[in-house]
């Protein structure tokens, strides 16, 4: 009878230590992404005060560095099961320079931490790749899907 009473005492204490058993070590992280402007180096580009227009064509002069201008293209958003997910990038001398996500899951809080951070990982990502071919993230696989369909179409509009 005792050794039935420790084996049932020891088996619910496991099981209680194995529910209450957070398996995150680091919590969820909150990747910086910055951009630095190509003809000054300081992230933002706005070291002179002036930022280059979203929409112009040629080239503005920064000091002596010469800066081409920044086109900006709006991917279709792409449905995913958790919701829409839209993405705008920033195209400046035929390489990507910026993303932003417009639209993005969030009809919970679960959507937004899993947004918080999946979503600067797949910027960063983009800027490296310079395409839509990034890897996805694990844990954010819908969301991650739906970001490089939208940006697969942002890509596509800009002609790159």
């Amino acid at each position: 009878m005792r050794r039935n009473i420790t084996c049932l005492v020891g088996t619910a204490a496991a099981v209680a230590l194995l529910f209450g058993y957070d398996t995150s070590t680091a919590g969820p992280t909150r990747p910086t992404t910055v951009i630095a402007s190509p003809a000054t180096g300081v992230a933002g580009g706005a070291a002179t005060g002036t930022a280059p227009s979203a929409t112009s064509t040629g080239a503005t002069t920064t000091g002596s560095a010469t800066q081409a201008a920044v086109k900006t293209v709006t991917g279709e958003a792409a449905d995913t099961r958790w919701g829409p997910v839209q993405v705008q990038i920033s195209v400046s001398g035929g390489r990507i320079t910026g993303v932003s996500v417009l639209q993005q899951p969030d009809g919970n809080g679960r959507d937004r931490e899993i947004n918080d951070y999946a979503l600067p990982i797949l910027k960063q990502a983009t800027l490296s790749a310079q395409s839509a071919n990034i890897d996805m993230i694990s844990g954010a696989t819908v969301t991650s899907e739906g970001y490089a369909q939208s940006l697969q179409s942002a890509i596509d509009q800009a002609g790159l």
